[in-house]
């Protein structure tokens, strides 16, 4: 299972669509803060966070799922328009995965995922 966390309804439906192609079950969150409690209440594989968004930015998140019991191993993936560097540093000292600007490529994407899920199996 993938949790995606975004702000924006057109980036959820988007990459939740280019998943459940590729045969992937998909739950959603609008922020970080209900994205954190759908990864505490749920088996997740993986997340994919945004991170400009209202009431817990990704980065927050982030760092937040990493010191919960059980999750801090799950594999990360932020998708932003974010690209700065001192960004891209933060994201990878709070154990980000891997950095993917938007506009996204799905293909990339789901490339990306796989790889990432057969590691992690």
């Amino acid at each position: 299972m993938i949790l995606v966390v975004d702000d924006s309804t057109t980036i959820r439906h988007q990459v939740r669509t280019c998943l459940q192609a590729a045969g992937y079950t998909v739950i959603e969150a609008e922020n970080g803060a209900i994205g954190l409690q759908k990864a505490k209440d749920h088996p997740i594989d993986m997340a994919i966070v945004d991170i400009n968004m209202p009431v817990m930015d990704g980065l927050e998140m982030l760092a937040s799922l990493r010191s919960v019991p059980g999750k801090q191993g799950i594999p990360v993936f932020v998708l932003t328009t974010e690209s700065s560097k001192d960004l891209v540093t933060r994201g990878k000292r709070y154990g980000a995965t891997a950095w993917i600007v938007k506009p996204f490529k799905p293909d990339v994407l789901v490339k990306g995922v796989k790889h990432v899920l057969a590691r992690a199996a």
